[in-house]
């Protein structure tokens, strides 16, 4: 049993799996998963775990260099757009795509982390980096 970082083996595996610019969704509860994408279905009820939880514990153990989030978080979800900018700067959040325009990006990313998130567009498309030591 691992001792520190994610437990769950399907999101471990996803993000040792990723090379440098492989993208992962983490999406609300509602955010449809393309068909071919693998999804790993986190939410137990609405609400939880929650979207900023979820971002947290992955950003905790992964190389971000991009964060993409969709243009209709300004008006609708400032709250989770502010969160993101405090936790990756706003240099790293692209806030340049429609909410149509993410749900076709979310055909490229290795998977979608869906949680239990019931606010809007509190959805994000991480862009791994590199770590060399």
């Amino acid at each position: 049993m691992k001792r520190h970082g994610i437990l769950n083996s399907h999101i471990s595996k996803i993000l040792s799996d990723l090379g440098h610019t492989d993208l992962i969704a983490i999406a609300d509860a509602g955010l449809p998963v393309p068909e071919g994408v693998r999804k790993i279905d986190l939410a137990l009820k609405l609400g939880t775990p929650s979207f900023r939880e979820v971002v947290e514990t992955i950003a905790d153990d992964m190389v971000i260099e991009k964060v993409i989030v969709a243009e209709e978080i300004r008006e609708a979800n400032p709250a989770a757009l502010q969160f993101m900018i405090d936790r990756f700067g706003e240099d790293n959040v692209a806030v340049s795509v429609s909410h149509e325009q993410f749900k076709v990006l979310t055909r490229q990313v290795k998977a979608v982390i869906r949680t239990g998130e019931a606010t809007p567009y509190a959805n994000c498309i991480l862009q791994a980096g590199v770590h060399f030591g």
